[in-house]
């Protein structure tokens, strides 16, 4: 079955869909901060029926179904450990969460792309080491200049992350929305009170 048929079956307020848990590895940390991991209610819900997850906190909405009445889970914890990756995939995404989504040359944000800081065209390779997050401005300066042509220089070197530094960094983004109870699973970077 499809997404779209099987959702048309879903006779719940729609406002349900609203309601996406936050999913905590079996330690209790989010398996991921940014994305946030958060899995739909639907989804929530048929992994508590499985037992596959602890619900550890709640929405006040239920949901039936002819024999069975559950409220919807707000934070479920997963019984089995997921071992995180160590390996961080070279994407475009995680290029932009390294740099923070930072243009690494002027340091604006929003708008991005990436540039090659030894141009492609001067044997530059795609690789951690030489491409960084560019806003379009910048990236159209230096275009296939060298830095010290172009009269620029990079804020941060590009580097490999590794796969907790991608988390640590992924914490400073929270999303718009934070349920109460997703809080005290969420250590964001708060001053703690002393």
């Amino acid at each position: 079955m499809d997404g779209d048929f099987r959702s048309s079956f879903v006779r719940e307020p729609g406002s349900l869909k609203h309601h996406p848990a936050l999913v905590l590895n079996a330690d209790y940390r989010p398996l991921s901060y940014y994305p946030l991991s958060l899995w739909p209610w639907q989804e929530a819900v048929k992994a508590a029926v499985l037992d596959r997850v602890d619900i550890v906190a709640e929405y006040d909405e239920v949901v039936r179904s002819p024999s069975v009445e559950i409220r919807i889970p707000s934070v479920v914890v997963l019984k089995d450990y997921v071992k995180p990756q160590k390996r961080v995939a070279f994407t475009r995404f995680n290029l932009f969460l390294r740099d923070e989504f930072t243009c690494q040359y002027c340091g604006t944000r929003g708008d991005l792309t990436f540039d090659h800081v030894v141009p492609r065209a001067r044997g530059g390779i795609t690789s951690w080491e030489n491409v960084v997050a560019a806003c379009s401005r910048c990236n159209l300066h230096k275009g296939s200049k060298s830095l010290r042509q172009a009269g620029m220089s990079l804020r941060r070197a590009p580097r490999r992350p590794g796969a907790e530094e991608l988390r640590n960094v992924g914490r400073k983004f929270p999303p718009n929305h934070l349920h109460e109870t997703w809080l005290d699973f969420l250590y964001w970077d708060a001053e703690l009170d002393a």
